[in-house]
């Protein structure tokens, strides 16, 4: 444990002066999106009786994912580890409330445990470790933490990270402070990445070169799909007055000014697309009445995915329900990706591509570069600076739907390398280890 005195012993003095500063807006943030009591003590390392008896064996394989995104891709690894091996047992744990819900509704039946993640206080972490007993712990995407990570490099337990992501402002982070960062990167047993060019931004950064393997995106890979619920959706649209075959057009993963954005375009198009509706998904359901309010404004009626009964036919749908992003894509004829225009970083794209529909974003795609510059190079999508880009270029779609389909196709040639990338995982986490 050398490597990790220096950096242990600032992060254990700086860290919970840090949590005191950042204690009110944790608060805020758990009072506005709710269920903030379930659970609570678990972020301790404390729990029920109950739940101390089903985790008391042992040997589990802890799969850590931060909220619903990175949940539902350790939800699809999870049942593949199930199906390389009946007798894994599989532990899931979360961070966030809404993450904890679609686990719980997910996993029900399926044999698997879920808690949510301890905080990173030494005295907490060692709680959780001496109860669960781990045979390995898996990170979904990244989420490094320097008293779980020492204290299992400690244990001999080993620390995986899977469809491993490193946006341009983490990896420059990690490279100014590699000094305190490297040490707790090199004891990582394996860093599962999504593209062969990740290789060595990762080992830069202190990973072991025998530690790195190429896998694909759990995200992106078409073999763990799961069922689609776009059925269920068209039905639920019936209801008011939506047909199939309605041009819809989807927000995805919206962030604040990107809505009021879409109601303009779509107030402009249906003078040539009377029948346009529009589909919202924010990132954050809690700021539905934001949105409501936002869309309002734009003179659209609305309607809420919770309350769909026997309301006239609306201008558009506002999503306030998590988990379902997916399967609304399916029913789109074109969609914007969220997070892009008005904001930084970009959502997900291969989401719609794999539901069948033509994609569009703005500038700002930091976290999806690679992923959306491959898009870009086979015309798999379709990238504006503004709104009046926006509305031209889904006019021309929602005009064109031979070349909407054309462009479909080109994207998931370029999504096709990431099939298979769940069973490839899989198999190697469930590689016997001689030494850690």
């Amino acid at each position: 444990m050398e490597n990790f005195r220096f950096p242990l012993w600032v992060y254990r003095l700086l860290f919970p002066i840090a949590f005191v500063v950042m204690l009110p807006g944790v608060l805020a943030r758990m009072l506005r999106r709710g269920n903030y009591r379930s659970g609570f003590g678990q972020r301790l390392g404390l729990y029920s009786a109950e739940v101390r008896e089903r985790l008391r064996t042992g040997g589990w394989i802890w799969i850590h994912a931060v909220s619903v995104g990175e949940m539902m891709m350790g939800i699809r690894l999870a049942r593949t580890l199930q199906a390389c091996d009946p007798a894994v047992k599989i532990l899931l744990s979360t961070t966030t409330s809404t993450g904890h819900a679609v686990a719980r509704e997910q996993i029900a039946g399926s044999g698997m445990e879920l808690i949510y993640y301890p905080i990173d206080v030494a005295s907490f972490v060692q709680r959780a470790l001496n109860l669960i007993r781990p045979a390995q712990l898996v990170m979904v995407d990244k989420e490094l933490w320097p008293n779980m990570l020492a204290e299992c490099h400690r244990r001999g337990i080993p620390v995986s990270i899977v469809n491993a992501r490193l946006s341009p402002k983490s990896e420059r982070g990690f490279r100014r402070w590699r000094r305190w960062t490297g040490p707790f990167f090199g004891i990582l047993k394996r860093v599962c990445v999504q593209e062969p060019e990740d290789i060595p931004r990762w080992e830069a950064l202190g990973v072991r070169p025998e530690a790195l393997v190429c896998t694909g995106s759990l995200k992106f890979d078409f073999a763990a799909a799961k069922t689609s619920r776009a059925e269920e959706f068209q039905v639920l649209l019936g209801r008011i007055g939506i047909s199939a075959g309605t041009p819809i057009l989807l927000g995805g993963s919206t962030f604040p000014g990107e809505e009021a954005v879409l109601a303009r375009v779509t107030r402009a198009l249906k003078k040539h697309f009377p029948n346009l509706f529009l589909i919202v998904v924010p990132r954050h359901v809690e700021r539905t009445s934001e949105v409501v309010a936002d869309l309002r404004v734009e003179g659209l009626t609305i309607a809420l995915r919770t309350e769909l009964s026997n309301i006239p036919r609306p201008d558009a749908l506002i999503v306030n329900t998590t988990g379902e992003l997916r399967d609304w894509y399916a029913l789109a004829t074109v969609s914007f990706i969220g997070k892009s225009l008005l904001a930084h970083g970009g959502q997900n794209p291969a989401e719609p591509v794999l539901a069948g529909c033509p994609v569009i974003f703005g500038p700002n795609m930091e976290n999806f570069e690679a992923l959306a510059r491959q898009l870009l190079n086979v015309n798999g999508a379709t990238q504006i600076p503004d709104e009046s880009a926006l509305l031209q270029k889904i006019e021309a779609l929602l005009n064109n739907p031979a070349q909407a389909q054309a462009q479909v196709a080109a994207a998931r040639e370029v999504l096709q390398v990431h099939t298979g990338a769940n069973q490839r995982t899989a198999e190697l986490l469930l590689t016997k280890q001689s030494q850690y």
